[in-house]
């Protein structure tokens, strides 16, 4: 274990364990609302929000940072996360929807009259959970399968996943597929049994989105830290080498990319019941276009890298769209040039430059 973090490192992650699990709880659920310290539930959602963020930032850096894939589809398999979960909440509804029906709202409008094959069980959460570790690593599999094996790579590879992603946006738009069409799923009541907006429920929502944080950073350290890491970064620099050397490349990437996607939908998973709605908007193309940003602003390679752009990024997003809604694309056009330009190695390796030249 040490070999993950020298002692600074497993410092600062026990740091942050105790912020997540103690001190924000504390101040969430034992400081009266009156009080400057408390921390309201907008600052609850904001930040588990974020962690979700960093999570797939997390598993973006696995495929860019470190293998040299860049993908700009992994918003859907966020997207398919979110939405396996949000069946479920949408089940838990019942008839406390506005329609008194068994049958979630959006179904009884279109006259449906009953569910589709594909909202089999899930009413589930346990089955819920399974779909959306499934379903986006099953996708990835499969299509990281035929494009690794026809060799498909750099721009190319980048497209045909911006292309999927646009594909399935479309599909969902559409109200036959059984997915709420662009309204997508929200008005959730439940999950668990308990009620979904009572402080309690967000702060344990919060608190499994932080555990699922720190794990993701843990193992994707150990990874890249181990052998198979450094055949990931092999392949990132030189692929033909490393297959002349007689590594079966597919392998490599196809497990990477796989596991990546599953985390991504573990990531949306956690998001839906805390932002409180998921839709085909969450695949478009741009989101995934962001994470890539996310990534290089913080750092490729970098995994706290990858934390630090999501965090700074959304944060920045989450206030510049309140203050400036009209020109925050514009900033993060903006921002993403600069970085290009003047910091390819991103925040950390700026901040890592910085403290070698000092010493």
């Amino acid at each position: 274990m040490t070999r993950l973090y020298g002692a600074r490192g497993w410092a600062a992650l026990g740091v942050l364990a105790a912020i997540l699990f103690v001190v924000f709880p504390a101040l969430s659920l034992g400081v009266p609302a009156g009080s400057p310290f408390h921390l309201s539930q907008y600052w609850v959602t904001l930040i588990g929000k974020i962690m979700c963020y960093a999570v797939v930032a997390i598993a973006m850096d696995l495929v860019w940072g470190y293998s040299g894939i860049l993908s700009l589809g992994h918003g859907l398999f966020f997207a398919l996360g979110g939405y396996a979960l949000g069946m479920y909440l949408m089940r838990q509804i019942g008839r406390q929807g506005q329609y008194q029906s068994e049958l979630p709202d959006f179904m009884v409008f279109l006259d449906w009259k009953e569910l589709p094959w594909h909202w089999w069980n899930t009413d589930q959460f346990w089955w819920a959970a399974l779909l959306a570790v499934l379903v986006p690593g099953l996708l990835a599999f499969a299509f990281g399968y035929f494009a690794f094996r026809s060799r498909v790579k750099g721009v190319y590879f980048s497209i045909i996943t911006q292309a999927l992603t646009f594909a399935a946006m479309l599909l969902f738009f559409r109200n036959n597929t059984g997915f709420g069409g662009n309204n997508g799923f929200t008005d959730f009541k439940r999950i668990l049994g308990y009620g979904i907006t009572e402080p309690e429920t967000r702060m344990a929502l919060f608190a499994a989105t932080g555990a699922v944080l720190i794990g993701t950073l843990l193992v994707a350290r150990w990874i890249v830290t181990s052998r198979f890491g450094r055949v990931l970064e092999a392949i990132r620099d030189a692929e033909t080498r490393v297959a002349f050397c007689g590594y079966n490349t597919l392998h490599y990437k196809l497990f990477v990319f796989t596991l990546s996607a599953v985390i991504c939908g573990i990531a949306g998973a956690l998001y839906v019941p805390q932002v409180g709605i998921i839709n085909p908007g969450e695949m478009s193309p741009a989101n995934s276009i962001e994470i890539a940003i996310w990534v290089a602003v913080g750092g490729r390679g970098t995994l706290v890298g990858a934390i630090a752009g999501a965090g700074l990024v959304n944060f920045a997003k989450s206030l510049f769209t309140v203050w400036f809604p009209e020109y925050w694309l514009y900033f993060l056009g903006l921002l993403f040039i600069l970085v290009t330009l003047f910091l390819p190695r991103g925040i950390v390796g700026l901040a890592r430059g910085t403290r070698t030249g000092a010493a």
